[in-house]
């Protein structure tokens, strides 16, 4: 095998190069309502080159800190490449923060100048910014909040000349800071250095984990937020180091029709967009029906490629999930439509990159097994998971603490609990910190009990909870495809899953009950994180008060008044 730190190039590098190599191929494409505007990697050199000097002149100097408040654009990653030619740091931001996380996230940052864009919201953002910081502004996009303040994207580069040459950070400089989501508390600066982004990358070049290197033009799609590390990684870097292009949604509600229009080569989603794909086709084509067609030989064939194709996966050559664990009846559903989801773990801490389904040696209820030059294993009296990996974080940002408590003796301490089997396959049992205890003194592990929820097409999101109470109840988040039906059908539904799950479960694991909220959870409410992860913590807070009626009801399916 290569050693994977020989010739190491950073992924401005290889921006460098198709530039030169490429430079009228389309690079990046943004939909307006029907129409896309394409940008090429020379248009795209230029933007960025005219921007870095603009950063330069505006004061900043090596090493600052700049972030980004936008939702997926082209002018987001024309940002990051400006902040890399000039030698900055960048450290972008979930979009849809409130007041009071920007404010956090913004002074733990040490951010000098901060982009902001495409948004839903800019008042709680601009509420946050300090009145002396330099703000520049994307160009407007229709349909979302406007930016009153800042520097005119389009003046700027009417009024600055190109960054000459191509000026490369030292492989050891520090490329960004990632704020992590916060499920378990205040979100942590995640400290990466180019060296980590070239080690993905010639891990990539020499495994080809991620099928890059078997397409000749590869397109990506770009949707979940840039400042996530997997889609930074698998999106933006891979269309750096392929030289393939990224297409971004306008929308939510253009968000199916862009991605039709796209057909990507690589699509990497997490389970609540599997979930959702999954509900269009069936309320379209009921499952009995999709059944009976797929074992008729010439027509499955033309059912595939149909369902395929209206999903925008009919070129999709790496199809991926992750964030959080996917129900397994919904990747067999998906394989039988000859769409294989393989499951990949990681973290932000890790570059997003630990293990990955094989894709051709599927094991249920695992998450694959661990990336080449990657090692893992788990505490013997916790069941931790514990890895080392190559591209492992430098450390968080100004928290050195956190980083031994984290980082010991050159092993991840990820708060995850997991087990692998004799073939190397591991499975995620849950978070370590999730486990809660019951009156009865019992503990009792969420996740698993999720997992067999979540196997119903009645459900969008769950969550176990049971502080205070002698057995654990489960509140629930209707589908759309069960908003729809009338509250007693739902209600048979639900209690018939409820049995099932209870079958499997141990005696202090039974679920009580089941509740569904009137209210659904989003980022926006603050149950859910930017990445659509419930904050156990909050919906505690919301609901805890509650908790024990619900136990002690006499109806095993409640509806929250």
């Amino acid at each position: 095998m290569k050693d994977i730190r020989e010739n190491l190039r950073s992924q401005l590098d290889f921006f460098y190069q198709w530039e030169k190599e490429r430079p009228e191929k389309v690079f990046l494409r943004q939909p307006f309502g029907d129409e896309w505007k394409t940008m090429t990697y020379r248009e795209a050199g230029q933007q960025a080159r005219k921007i870095a000097t603009a950063l330069q002149e505006l004061g900043l100097k090596k090493g600052d800190h700049i972030g980004i408040f936008s939702k997926n654009c082209y002018h987001w990653v024309l940002a990051d490449l400006a902040i890399m030619m000039g030698g900055f740091v960048s450290t972008p931001f979930y979009p849809n923060l409130s007041t009071e996380q920007t404010k956090v996230v913004l002074e733990k940052s040490d951010a000098k100048l901060v982009f902001a864009g495409k948004l839903d919201q800019w008042d709680n953002i601009n509420a946050a910014i300090p009145a002396d910081m330099p703000i520049i502004k994307f160009p407007h996009y229709q349909g979302n909040a406007k930016v009153d303040r800042g520097h005119e994207w389009a003046d700027l580069i009417a009024q600055h000349e190109l960054m000459l040459g191509n000026p490369l950070p030292n492989i050891t400089d520090t490329w960004t800071i990632l704020f992590t989501s916060g499920t378990t508390g205040t979100p942590k600066g995640v400290v990466h250095t180019y060296e980590n982004a070239a080690l993905i990358i010639n891990a990539e070049l020499i495994k080809d984990n991620l099928k890059v290197g078997q397409v000749e033009e590869n397109v990506f799609f770009s949707f979940l937020p840039l400042n996530h590390i997997a889609e930074r990684t698998a999106v933006e870097i891979g269309a750096f180091m392929s030289g393939g292009s990224i297409s971004f949604a306008e929308s939510l509600d253009t968000f199916a029709k862009n991605l039709q229009e796209t057909q990507p080569t690589l699509f990497f989603a997490v389970p609540r967009i599997w979930t959702k794909f999954y509900m269009a086709v069936i309320a379209k084509l009921p499952q009995k029906r999709l059944d009976t067609l797929l074992k008729i030989p010439i027509v499955s064939g033309l059912i595939k490629k149909r369902i395929k194709t209206s999903l925008g996966l009919s070129n999709a050559n790496m199809i991926m999930t992750g964030a959080s664990i996917t129900p397994e009846p919904l990747k067999q559903w998906y394989r039988s439509l000859d769409i294989n989801l393989r499951e990949v773990y990681g973290m932000t801490e890790n570059f997003g990159g630990f293990s990955l389904m094989p894709e051709h040696d599927h094991k249920a209820h695992t998450v694959g097994r661990p990336l080449p030059f990657c090692e893992g294993k788990t505490d013997p009296d916790t069941g931790e998971i514990l890895m080392n990996v190559p591209w492992v974080m430098k450390g968080y940002y100004k928290d050195p603490e956190l980083t031994a408590a984290v980082i010991k003796d050159g092993w991840l301490h990820t708060g995850d609990r997991g087990e692998f089997d004799k073939d190397g396959y591991l499975k995620i049992i849950g978070r370590v910190k999730d486990a809660f205890k019951t009156t009865k003194g019992k503990f009792v592990v969420p996740t698993l009990i999720e997992g067999r929820f979540a196997e119903s097409e009645m459900i969008e999101q769950i969550c176990v909870a049971g502080l205070g109470i002698p057995q654990p109840i489960a509140l629930v988040n209707l589908s759309e495809a069960a908003a729809s039906l009338p509250e007693q059908e739902v209600r048979a539904v639900l209690s018939q899953q409820l049995q099932h799950v209870n079958q499997q479960s141990s005696k202090h694991e039974l679920v009580s009950t089941v509740v569904v909220t009137k209210d659904a959870w989003s980022p926006d409410n603050q149950l859910l994180t930017p990445t659509l992860k419930i904050r156990r913590a909050s919906i505690d807070d919301q609901y805890m008060e509650q908790y024990k009626n619900w136990h002690e009801s006499d109806m095993k399916i409640i509806w929250e008044a």
